[in-house]
């Protein structure tokens, strides 16, 4: 695995203890390892706009953390990550519940390729990754939540998506400000929640809207 920087390694540290998560040392190392092959990987892939790996930390790693305390806690929980892109949030996910089965879906080739070679070089058997749109996403059991982040409007992800929901599923959307008007399109169809989210040293609006079946 490739080895992160301390720097990395420490702000990881500080901003996991300050989301009140219990993860051990190789989690951690995980973590740190996942946002070096990230930025190692974007200087040809264009994975991500953000160039830094310390920005990384705050606006890949931990605003995917982040939701962790809003979603489901059952220990076998299936989680399908829409448009992951880099793998965000996915494989901060997968890293930090590694009981929990998660799929990433992503239908550019080269994104999923990332996605692929870093479950292997960071050991994640919990792991899959599937160059598809999730329209056409097949051969997959139902997921007990399905989320996305920075993929489409609620109404588009929901249209795109509720399909792969368990009968007790949750679609679960990361947004930035407060998406009034997205949800407003959806209300009919969903029972929806908006729920605040607190990413350390990340100083923008994070909201985290879920949307269920009545």
């Amino acid at each position: 695995m490739t080895s992160p920087s301390p720097e990395i390694a420490v702000d990881l540290a500080d901003g996991i203890a300050a989301l009140g998560l219990d993860l051990d040392d190789g989690q951690r190392a995980q973590l740190a390892g996942y946002l070096t092959l990230l930025a190692k990987w974007n200087k040809t892939y264009n994975l991500t706009a953000i160039r830094e790996p310390s920005r990384m930390v705050t606006h890949h790693a931990l605003d995917s953390l982040a939701v962790i305390p809003r979603l489901p806690t059952r220990a076998s929980l299936r989680l399908l990550d829409v448009g992951s892109g880099g793998g965000l949030p996915g494989i901060p996910l997968a890293i930090a519940r590694p009981a929990w089965r998660v799929v990433m879906v992503d239908p550019n080739h080269k994104k999923a390729a990332f996605l692929t070679q870093a479950a292997i070089e960071l050991r994640l058997g919990n792991v899959a990754a599937h160059a598809s749109r999730v329209e056409d996403l097949r051969d997959e059991a139902p997921f007990d939540v399905v989320i996305s982040r920075a993929f489409a409007d609620l109404a588009t992800f929901a249209a795109t998506s509720a399909r792969h929901l368990a009968p007790h599923g949750v679609l679960a959307a990361m947004k930035g400000v407060h998406p009034a008007e997205e949800i407003a399109e959806v209300e009919s169809e969903f029972s929806v929640e908006t729920l605040p989210l607190h990413v350390p040293g990340l100083d923008a609006a994070r909201h985290l809207v879920l949307m269920r079946k009545p």
